[in-house]
């Protein structure tokens, strides 16, 4: 990306919420790479890699994390000039458990910059030329500040379209204040003008078992995309419903694919492709980040995207994604 872009206070695609040094181990478990993990900054920098402009906006505290998570962050050519440094909270960090076959992860946020978020944020934002703001439901759960900057982004005047990501994170609500967060997740995602959750997500929060079911708790959204994990997803629009399988993929680690897989779905839309492409475009980018131990990942290369996009459907459920390429 080159340097205008980096630093442009404009973006299509504004992120907001909180993004955390993360810390992955080796195999043995006796050694920690550090890296930088947040729902909303894999998006955006997902989005990046693919050729939108994107702007990540949060807190970090004024430390070697922070500092850390931002040149992570605006190396992969998203904006992070809407970053505040907060000089008197820390970054929040968390560590993924050594063994992967519990597919854990332990946090340490409380506290955090990102936490002391609020509603005057908005103030600072120049949203004009953003076509899309992306939340998750992990913001409201940080502190009550943090869950009234969700709900009053909700709330834009002429504001950008919002895109929700559910991502239910049982942890993070633990010592919330909220009695219900499935009721509030549920009110904050039907306002949303794309909703993305997966059909575990719905099942525990609002005993969802169907796609049918799941848009009949969300009737607002003008999209709902509902993930089927290794399966597939399927998106409800304008009245259509919309089916796509997944890749095989042999998988590293599966925290993060889902992060991969709402950029590229946003990215397809953004581009106005067609619903297949788009959730084509979904798969694809999860693909990559689940062939890593990461929360992100280089995509996968150019030309299996191409030919993946294009191809048929048994090529499609035949083809085997592993090491970050295509091999079958």
């Amino acid at each position: 990306m080159d340097e205008e872009r980096a630093i442009s206070p404009r973006a299509d695609v504004v992120c907001l919420g909180e993004t955390m040094a993360l810390f992955v181990p080796d195999a043995a478990g006796e050694h920690w790479r550090r890296t930088a993990g947040g729902a909303e900054s894999n998006v955006a920098c997902h989005l990046a890699r693919s050729g939108v402009r994107s702007r990540w906006v949060s807190a970090v505290g004024d430390d070697p994390f922070g500092r850390a998570v931002l040149d992570l962050v605006s190396a992969s050519g998203a904006d992070t000039s809407g970053v505040r440094v907060d000089p008197q909270r820390a970054t929040g960090l968390y560590f993924k458990d050594p063994d992967p076959s519990r597919g854990r992860v332990h946090y340490y946020r409380r506290g955090s910059a990102a936490s002391a978020l609020g509603p005057d944020l908005l103030g600072e934002l120049d949203l004009s030329g953003t076509a899309l703001l992306h939340l998750t439901g992990i913001t409201p759960a940080l502190s009550p500040s943090c869950r009234a900057l969700v709900e009053e982004s909700l709330e834009l005047p002429r504001g950008p379209e919002v895109s929700f990501d559910v991502n239910w994170r049982p942890a993070v609500w633990r010592g919330s204040d909220v009695d219900d967060p499935a009721d509030l997740l549920r009110r904050l995602a039907d306002r949303a003008g794309t909703v993305l959750v997966g059909d575990d997500e719905a099942a525990a929060l609002w005993g969802c078992r169907t796609v049918t079911e799941v848009r009949a708790v969300l009737p607002g959204p003008r999209a709902l995309v509902v993930k089927h994990g290794s399966r597939g997803a399927t998106l409800v629009e304008d009245g259509a419903e919309v089916f796509q399988p997944a890749l095989r993929v042999r998988v590293v680690d599966p925290v993060g694919a889902g992060d991969a897989f709402a950029a590229g779905y946003l990215a397809a839309t953004l581009s106005g492709q067609d619903r297949r492409h788009r959730l084509r475009a979904g798969h694809l980018r999860a693909a990559a980040v689940l062939c890593t131990g990461d929360d992100m990942s280089a995509p996968l290369p150019a030309a299996d995207v191409r030919r993946m996009l294009a191809a048929d459907a048994p090529a499609w459920s035949s083809a085997v994604i592993e090491e970050g390429r295509l091999t079958g």
